[in-house]
């Protein structure tokens, strides 16, 4: 943060999704936002599962989007009151852990309310609003989430999906990334306490250009032959961001999209956070060791 105490750093958003091929409707849902008037921001991507067991998933993925993106905003909203230097991050990193417990109970909230009004498997409710045989899992979806302000990237993932972060020399990591996949089991908000499965990926940016941040569903990723491609289409975004614009990639990501869902056969969304820099940035220097739980 300079002398004015505004941020350094402008952010422009990418946000796009695309239904996979012979499917009647995508169970994806994202959202890109800037808060904190202008000084945070805000990605999330949800994937309903989409199966025959779980045909409410798009409800769910939408749900699951709001109720990230409502319980961010407002640990957003903290952490630049407070203020994103290092005196604050004991206090913002143990909040950081709560976050996952409240987006929980809030999409399961949101999803016993529509169970009392319209119970997926018939039935009448109870005195409580859920039905006495509400079945959680046909609302199943994952989740992934960021919030970035100039000095801290906070990430979260429940399930499949992809988060990866890129450097200004196209360097990138993911912090969550484990290996290929084996399956399509995941795991899922429909889960009993599911927010215990939560991953927690917790990075200070202290200085030099920060990364840029895209978050997917695995639509995307799994429309490549290999990581690799994955990771060269991650550098192809900020590289031609950098060359283009980002309004100009905004415009070709629905085609972008569409390939990948060709490819893999399923949703493809894509939320995206990249840095551009007013007068007085610092010089760029090494970013410190993230911390990923």
């Amino acid at each position: 943060m300079n002398a004015t105490g505004t941020s350094t750093v402008a952010w422009e958003l990418l946000d796009g999704g695309v239904k996979g091929i012979a499917k009647k409707y995508s169970q994806d849902r994202g959202r890109a936002l800037i808060t904190a008037d202008g000084r945070a921001v805000v990605l999330a991507v949800a994937d309903g599962h989409g199966s025959r067991a779980h045909f409410r998933s798009d409800l769910g993925a939408r749900w699951a989007v709001e109720a990230f993106t409502a319980s961010a905003r407002v640990y957003a909203h903290e952490v630049v009151r407070r203020g994103d230097d290092a005196a604050n991050w004991p206090r913002l990193l143990a909040e950081a852990r709560t976050l996952p417990q409240q987006i929980v109970h809030a999409w399961r909230r949101r999803v016993l309310v529509h169970e009392a009004n319209s119970p997926a498997h018939g039935g009448n409710a109870t005195s409580d609003g859920a039905s006495p045989d509400a079945d959680l899992a046909v609302y199943g979806s994952t989740l992934v989430g960021a919030v970035i302000t100039e000095r801290l990237l906070v990430c979260w993932q429940l399930g499949d999906g992809d988060i990866v972060l890129v450097d200004p020399d196209g360097t990138t990591h993911m912090p969550f990334y484990t290996g290929p996949d084996m399956g399509d089991e995941t795991e899922s908000l429909c889960e009993p306490e599911a927010w215990r499965k939560a991953r927690l990926h917790w990075q200070p940016l202290t200085g030099g250009p920060p990364p840029g941040v895209l978050i997917s569903t695995d639509g995307l990723s799994k429309s490549f032959a290999d990581h690799e491609g994955f990771l060269a289409f991650a550098t192809g975004v900020r590289s031609r961001a950098a060359s283009h614009g980002v309004a100009a990639v905004q415009a070709q990501l629905p085609d972008w999209l569409g390939h990948a869902a060709k490819y893999s056969g399923d949703d493809a969304t894509l939320a995206g956070a990249l840095p551009a820099f007013r007068p007085g940035s610092a010089p760029a220097h090494p970013h410190p060791h993230p911390d990923t739980h």
